[in-house]
């Protein structure tokens, strides 16, 4: 801020970080946000994989009426108010199934893995029920250990889009208990130059104030970014399914 600082810092100091991981509310605020993202992940998974997976049987009824019911969704929202005032009449108001449920499933990502499954031989299909196995056990015993690249890059979406996620908190969310630690980061960002917020939120230096907006960013932004090493070879190869068709 004194423009005395190029490029390498000037001493060390980890105050900001040590208030941080001192309150009780950041590392709650992260560690429900890990929670968070895991139940998403897994819940939009399982959705994703339901909603897709019997959109590849030609012998499905009323399979195109049901994939432009899917699609419509894609292009076309009730909006804002009206999802509040549906997620009122539905209780879901100030509960934290409401940071879960909106948001079980992607339409885009359904399209994805749709795509996937089809791109998988028929015939592997085909000798499996010839052997007397169910549609579910063709699922569980074929069409998913061969989807690692596909359920590995969704399953990366869908985490980082909950990790980062703040709005839905912010609008259907009062209970500061519940909080994700993006909200909370935007309510620093925001506000922290306000005394009133500032103390609400637990500063008691204000001298602290930009260090602790990029303390505060560090802690949420390191955890999901070191996901990607790990995904990062199912990563490449999810990324480009549909580019070429065979």
């Amino acid at each position: 801020m004194k423009n005395s600082v190029l490029l390498l810092p000037v001493g060390l100091n980890f105050d900001a970080y040590a208030t941080v991981l001192g309150d009780s509310k950041y590392t709650w605020a992260l560690l429900w946000t890990a929670i968070l993202t895991v139940i998403c992940t897994l819940w939009c998974m399982f959705m994703t994989i339901m909603c897709a997976y019997p959109l590849i049987y030609d012998n499905l009824k009323g399979k195109k009426f049901i994939i432009s019911l899917v699609v419509f969704t894609m292009y076309f929202s009730a909006g804002t108010i009206p999802t509040y005032l549906l997620l009122k009449e539905l209780h879901l108001l100030n509960n934290p199934l409401v940071l879960i449920l909106p948001g079980s499933i992607s339409v885009f990502y359904v399209i994805i893995m749709r795509s996937f499954f089809f791109g998988i031989p028929e015939s592997l299909r085909e000798s499996a029920e010839l052997d007397g196995a169910g549609p579910l056990r063709v699922l569980v015993s074929i069409y998913l250990p061969l989807s690692t690249p596909v359920l590995a890059t969704l399953a990366l979406f869908y985490a980082v889009g909950r990790w980062n996620g703040f709005s839905d908190a912010l609008m259907f969310m009062s209970d500061r208990t519940y909080f994700p630690i993006q909200l909370l980061l935007y309510n620093i960002l925001n506000s922290i130059s306000s005394v009133e917020v500032a103390t609400q939120e637990g500063f008691s230096s204000p001298g602290l104030s930009e260090t602790i907006k990029s303390a505060t960013v560090m802690f949420a932004t390191v955890p999901i970014l070191l996901i990607y090493p790990w995904l990062q070879r199912y990563f490449i190869s999810g990324v480009t399914i549909g580019a070429v068709k065979g």
